[in-house]
């Protein structure tokens, strides 16, 4: 096999690890364990950044390596694949499933968008319809392919409108990836987090918890980056004139209704959707955790008698391979930290570093990551211990440094091959216009540092506030 001069450049780089670590005179204070859990690790991250291999595979792998090198127990690997994340994010595609077939997404979407008169009002009420969907359709590469019918449906009514119909290609696609942030389901990077968090510190984050902190942060993001793309893609000329989209021509490009009264199905989808979301948010009061509510709405939406899906269509809906990924990565975080790479590799980060200082070092390379691991759940997977463990050195609140790099993170606009929903609306249907790398390019340029800032604000303003203290000590 012939390999470029990027894969050749990052295998040797990760062989002269392995080959560093071997050296018993190299590391001092690193155990064997240690050595092998790095050795694993490098190989992981420098396979998922230029190896033409499964992410997925490659997690498997690691995680084989590291239990029959004896890091972690067998029970360790398997037992990440029953942990409550992994259930609920199953249940929720089910969810999802019931939710597409009816075709409820679809109507929402077009009854915000028909009310816009004006270019400006039509792009904040599409960013505003593709927040709401961030609640019904875990996983923003399923958002964006149900999103894509109603772009193909508002660039056929705008034909005549060229630069109108790029500003909206690239702004689907950028909400979607930006407003994943409002809820734990949104990504599984969101979950990777979880895990981590609460195997290294002993603190959960729960939906309703994750909704009170991500939903604020998805909402000014997404409205900012929508006027981002606005102004960067379109000219003053261009705003000027009037819009007037109809439910008609929207209809044209779906197979569901989308006006008219609703189905019954539609309306038993409706019902059930908003009440698992409210139980989630009713944790607190009711004690039932988020995934046995997603298990009840799961079987509920999927049942003979009441449901609009069948469980077998369902359940093929679900990214079994991201579940595994999860599951493997989760597995390679427990070796690192009891294994005391972790620790190892940030004992010699200065410890006088200002708290401030240490969450912007946070957000900048997590923002840059994706430039290097395309992957959204390989980043949080590669970033998120080694932050959780050096926040608690540096004296950081490690839930505070964990979600503030899991939220920049979430910024991959850069090419169209960082991120799915990216490179799904850079190649519509024939006849239908779309940006090119060079109109990425200028939005990331203003993009990039504007979502940096403002995820180190809401760290360090807006979170304290709502229980997400910047000091350790100051944690209650």
């Amino acid at each position: 096999m012939n390999l470029s001069l990027r894969q050749t450049v990052w295998a040797c780089l990760a062989l002269g690890v392995c080959a560093v670590l071997a050296v018993p005179g190299t590391a001092p204070g690193l155990g064997g364990e240690a050595r092998l859990t790095l050795a694993v690790f490098a190989l992981a991250t420098c396979a998922w950044i230029a190896a033409p291999v499964d992410d997925t595979h490659v997690a498997l792998g690691a995680g084989l390596a590291l239990t029959v090198t004896g890091v972690i127990s067998s029970d360790t690997l398997f037992a990440t694949l029953g942990d409550s994340t992994v259930w609920l994010l199953i249940c929720a595609f089910v969810l999802a499933a019931a939710v597409t077939r009816t075709g409820l997404a679809g109507r929402a979407a077009a009854f915000l968008v028909s009310g816009a008169r004006t270019v400006r009002q039509l792009v904040h009420l599409t960013t505003a319809a593709l927040v709401v969907t961030a609640f019904a359709v875990p996983a923003t590469s399923g958002r964006a392919a149900l999103a894509l019918p109603v772009f193909l449906a508002l660039a056929h009514a705008l034909a005549a409108r060229r630069r109108l119909v790029v500003m909206l290609a690239l702004l689907f696609p950028t909400v979607v990836l930006l407003s994943a942030v409002a809820t734990l389901i949104g990504a599984g990077a969101h979950l990777i987090t979880v895990g981590v968090l609460l195997e290294q510190t002993g603190e959960g984050i729960g939906f309703t918890r994750w909704l009170v902190l991500g939903l604020p942060l998805a909402v000014v993001s997404s409205h900012l980056a929508a006027e981002a793309v606005l102004l960067t893609t379109t000219r003053r000329e261009d705003r000027r004139g009037p819009v007037e989209i109809t439910a008609a021509e929207i209809q044209a490009h779906s197979e569901t209704p989308v006006s008219g009264p609703l189905s019954p199905p539609e309306l038993r989808c409706l019902l059930l959707l908003g009440t698992v979301v409210a139980l989630w948010c009713a944790e607190p009061l009711h004690g039932v955790p988020p995934a046995l509510v997603a298990l009840i709405g799961a079987v509920v939406a999927s049942s003979p008698a009441l449901g609009t899906v069948r469980m077998k269509d369902a359940l093929r809906s679900v990214p079994w391979p991201m579940l595994l990924f999860m599951a493997a990565t989760t597995a390679m975080g427990v070796a690192l930290v009891d294994s005391g790479a972790a620790g190892w590799l940030v004992g010699g980060l200065p410890s006088a570093v200002p708290p401030w200082a240490f969450l912007a070092a946070v957000v900048a390379v997590s923002t840059a990551a994706h430039l290097v691991l395309q992957s959204r759940s390989a980043r949080s997977s590669v970033l998120v211990p080694l932050v959780v463990a050096a926040a608690a050195g540096a004296g950081v609140n490690p839930v505070a440094a964990a979600l503030a790099s899991t939220a920049a993170a979430g910024f991959c606009q850069t090419l169209p091959a960082s991120a799915k929903p990216v490179a799904l609306f850079a190649d519509p249907p024939a006849g239908v216009p779309s940006f090119t790398p060079r109109d990425l390019l200028r939005l990331s340029a203003v993009l990039a540092p504007l979502s940096a800032a403002l995820v180190l604000f809401f760290a360090l303003v807006v979170w304290p506030p709502l229980g997400v203290p910047v000091l350790l000590e100051s944690q209650p």
